[in-house]
């Protein structure tokens, strides 16, 4: 299952990965691996994009964020905050 936000004003006025992360589990039951899965290698392949996004191997465009977390649970049970570190863009520290 492939995770995101939808963020738009319409019918989806929220743009918080970690919150969609949240309900993906609290909501449909996906564990926390699932719903990282979900944003990631699920989410490439429902773009059309798993031959080059949504994972971190050699040859794939390498965009990704860098936590603030001492495990990735944290991400989907604390949705309130925000703990992001630092993020590359196509290989370049932002």
């Amino acid at each position: 299952m492939a995770v995101a936000t939808d963020f738009n004003p319409g019918t989806s006025p929220f743009a918080s990965l970690h919150l969609a992360m949240n309900m993906a589990c609290v909501k449909f039951g996906l564990t926390p691996e699932e719903a990282w899965a979900g944003v990631t290698r699920h989410a490439a392949r429902a773009l059309g994009r798993q031959a080059s996004h949504g994972q971190l191997a050699p040859g794939f465009v390498a965009n990704f964020a860098i936590w603030d977390a001492e495990h990735p649970v944290e991400m989907v049970y604390e949705p309130g905050r925000s703990p992001l570190w630092q993020r590359v863009v196509r290989g370049e520290l932002q």
